[in-house]
């Protein structure tokens, strides 16, 4: 059934079918390439388009105050928002990986009698933790604080920020 001719022509069709595939490659790949030069070569843009908008250098605006914010927080919405600290922080008095954070309002800094604080809070332990640092520190711990051992990214949003710092300020 299969014989010499017919393997031959077998072999001939696949190389053929392969060599067409190779050379289709190559010549799509000339034909569309995006590039001129070689591997690692820079590229310059070729044109660009005016939109017609102007480039603006104006400082994003802040957001709103921080007083204001916290003024009318809601404790309770702060007790969700602690739902995030639960893994580190305690508030029966105990300290977990983090401090207890019973009374930390209007609390001296680094004042939990017992916890290892880092460095950088036993430096400003002579402070007390109002709600405005807290506010700088719940947005962004290590820029607050550098090389605080908490490793907490922060809270980005200012409400979710006063209303914690709301909740905070009835535990006891």
């Amino acid at each position: 059934m299969f014989d010499s001719m017919t393997l031959t022509k077998v072999t001939a069709s696949v190389c053929g079918a392969l060599l067409f595939f190779l050379v289709g490659g190559w010549a799509a790949d000339a034909l569309y390439s995006s590039h001129a030069g070689g591997h690692g070569d820079e590229m310059a843009q070729a044109y660009t388009i005016d939109t017609g908008a102007e480039e603006t250098t104006e400082v994003a605006e802040e957001g709103p105050d921080f007083a204001v914010v916290l003024a009318s927080a809601d404790a309770g919405a702060g007790e969700k928002v602690f739902g995030k600290c639960k893994a580190c922080h305690k508030l029966d008095g105990s300290d977990g990986t983090g401090p207890h954070l019973n009374g930390i309002v209007d609390k001296a800094k680094a004042a939990s009698a017992g916890f290892a604080y880092s460095d950088a809070a036993l430096a400003v332990a002579d402070q007390v933790w109002t709600a405005e640092n807290l506010n700088g520190f719940l947005e962004n711990p290590k820029g607050y604080m550098p090389g605080t051992k908490m490793s907490f990214a922060g809270l980005p949003k200012v409400e979710d920020r006063a209303n914690l710092i709301a909740y905070l300020a009835t535990v006891q």
